[in-house]
Formats: C-alpha cells, sequence, structure tokens
C-alpha cells in the first residue's frame, strides 16, 4: 500500500500504525523537536526560563502548569509545565510575512518529567523556518529559542 499525501506528522502516525511501530520510535525519525535534559527539576527549571526570558527583555505571555490543571479535574500527568514566550518586535515581521506562522509564535517550550530527568523540548527553528517558508532573516529570528534554552541548562 503506498503512502497517502498527508502532512509530514500525519505520514508519520500512518507510517508508525502501517509499520506497526510505536509511535515514539518513529516521531525519532523526525527532527521537528529539540529535546534538552536539565538538570534542575521541573519546577525550578521553569522559573530559571522565566527568570531567563524577562531578563533579555522577551515577554512572558503564559506560564501553563498542565499537571495542576489534570489534577483539578481527577486526572494525573507527570510534572508538565509549559511556557509561553516572545518578542514582539521579532515576532511580528515572521507572522507578517508567513501569516500561519501565528500558529507557532508566541515560542513555546515545554518542561517536562521523563522519570527522574527534566526534559526541555521545542519545535526547532529549523523546522519552524521550514513549515512556514521563512528566508535567513526570519528564520534567524526565531534561532535565540536555541541559546536561551543552552543557557537554561547550563
Amino acid at each position: 500500500m503506498a503512502a497517502p499525501a498527508l502532512g509530514r506528522h500525519r505520514l508519520t502516525v500512518w507510517l508508525a500504525l502501517r509499520c506497526s511501530l510505536p509511535f515514539r520510535v518513529a516521531a525519532e525519525f523526525t527532527t521537528d523537536i529539540v529535546t534538552k535534559v536539565s538538570p534542575l527539576s521541573v519546577s525550578d527549571t521553569v522559573s530559571r526560563l522565566t527568570n531567563l526570558v524577562t531578563s533579555k527583555g522577551m515577554r512572558l505571555f503564559a506560564v501553563i502548569d498542565q499537571s495542576a490543571e489534570a489534577r483539578e479535574v481527577g486526572l494525573q500527568l507527570r510534572d508538565t509545565t509549559l511556557v509561553i514566550f516572545g518578542s514582539p518586535a521579532l515576532g511580528t515581521p515572521v507572522m507578517e510575512a508567513a501569516p500561519l506562522a501565528a500558529l507557532d509564535l508566541p515560542l513555546k517550550v515545554l518542561v517536562w518529567a521523563e522519570g527522574a530527568q527534566t526534559q526541555v523540548s521545542y519545535y526547532s527553528p529549523a523546522s519552524l523556518a521550514s513549515r512556514h517558508g521563512l528566508g535567513p532573516d526570519l528564520a534567524a529570528k526565531l534561532a535565540g529559542i536555541d541559546v536561551l534554552t543552552d543557557a537554561l541548562i547550563a
């Protein structure tokens, strides 16, 4: 059976199901998501990240404790917090050139527990630039997330 004409993420899921591979294994074939290991706890990593964001003059839009939200409805979720931040001065030109980039902006970093390790995950700037057809000058406006997360885990 030929692979259907699907978007990249749907094709990964289709391949995982068709080939009887666990989704996690199939997802490793994509390079869209960067994951780094933090030496700190989830809460300490989130605190450090929000401090870095504000100290760099960026705007902190939201911090969503998804595990707390799950607890409020009687469900369990590993420590999972989404931090949403950005720079309107950098993000606005990107959204002006590619309106659908607003689906990915402001930038998001997921801080989550994987066993005893704290993971820091986000969409790679290259994948965002590719997804939205951004040229090098606009793609560069997204690249700061790599430097920021490197400083976070240092």
